[in-house]
């Protein structure tokens, strides 16, 4: 098989951050997606439906005209986040999901939960309104191994929210453990999970082997070959309860090669490629609509989009481009360790 029309992807979690960065990546995303949930953890955070209007309209402002994209917002969930604020934004549209960052996880996550407990009740409000949680799922404890803080925060963390709100609908996002995918897959109809390209792409070595190399330094962090190969064989299933979410998170090339570099990997641009690569490789070409176009859409409740795209496969690897300019610096564009030869033309 060398071409495959597939119905426009989705992408359910994005950065785009602000400003000058927001105006140079937002066209990768809505080049190829039709929609996307978009992050809330700037500085200061999405607290509110009113940070969530005022950025939709920058968002809005930097699509291109000929791109027919809509962003989902969401709040950034905190021990201090109202439940009729909430409900009062879920219930007009402003606001989609929420996202619940234990404190100190990842990029701007300072603001985040540092007891479960007392967001509880927050999270009854969302089952009763059937408004979305998204988790970065992490243990932040300094004496747990980075490795192993998905896997502990499953046991600790998720599995209790799931049992005291098995009505609740959950996304455990960009899961990177056999683990994980083991948990989701037995979890309740209600629980489902996002994988991104790099941690279908890329294991732990790609950080360390040949030296340091921190544009392929994330959050989680990648795991061992028998974890990715895990997140491949249920990626490529066609199980409902996996699809995508980029997690493109674009960070300054000067910010992430400084002493104390930015967790994130940029992989918008050939996102749809490299996963069409990746499906190929294992002989589920048949499941890629699925995983990017279908799975997300019917675990939120939403119609799959109308219109499609088509892939090729080329004769000779693609060319990447090497970065994204915003003025005077730039982003570093993900790029696999395998050729790729598919094309999103």
């Amino acid at each position: 098989m060398d071409q495959i029309d597939i119905i426009k992807p989705d992408d359910w979690h994005v950065h785009f951050r602000d400003s000058d960065i927001l105006k140079a990546v937002l066209p990768e995303t809505s080049r190829h997606f039709a929609r996307a949930i978009v992050m809330p953890n700037l500085i200061p955070p999405i607290l509110n439906e009113n940070d969530a209007l005022q950025y939709k309209k920058r968002i809005e402002n930097a699509i291109p005209k000929n791109d027919d994209f809509n962003p989902f917002m969401t709040i950034y969930l905190t021990e201090k986040t109202k439940k009729n604020e909430l409900k009062y934004a879920h219930k007009n549209g402003a606001v989609f999901a929420v996202k619940l960052y234990p404190a100190g996880a990842t990029t701007n996550s300072a603001s985040g939960v540092k007891d479960i407990k007392k967001i509880m009740p927050i999270l009854e409000t969302m089952a009763e309104i059937k408004m979305p949680l998204l988790i970065h799922g992490e243990m932040t404890d300094q004496q747990i191994d980075i490795f192993d803080r998905e896997k502990i925060f499953i046991e600790k963390k998720l599995d209790f929210i799931c049992k005291e709100l098995p009505e609740l609908k959950i996304t455990l996002e960009h899961i990177t453990t056999k683990e994980a995918t083991t948990y989701i897959n037995e979890g309740n109809k209600n629980l489902a999970a996002s994988i991104t390209p790099h941690h279908l792409s890329l294991n732990r070595n790609a950080i360390f082997v040949g030296g340091i190399r921190p544009h392929n330094y994330c959050l989680p962090i990648l795991k061992r070959e028998t974890h990715r190969k895990a997140l491949i064989d249920m990626a490529t299933s066609g199980n409902s309860k996996f699809f995508l979410g980029t997690d493109t998170a674009p960070h300054l090339k000067g910010d992430k090669e400084s002493e104390c570099g930015c967790a994130g990997i940029f992989n918008a641009t050939y996102c749809m490629s490299i996963l069409a690569e990746i499906f190929d490789q294992n002989n589920s070409l048949d499941n890629l609509e699925s995983f990017t176009s279908l799975n997300g859409s019917n675990h939120y409740g939403l119609k799959p989009n109308s219109k499609k795209i088509r892939l090729l496969k080329r004769k000779y690897p693609i060319t990447f481009i090497d970065r994204i300019k915003v003025k005077k610096q730039s982003i570093i564009v993900f790029k696999p360790d395998f050729p790729v030869f598919w094309e999103v033309v």
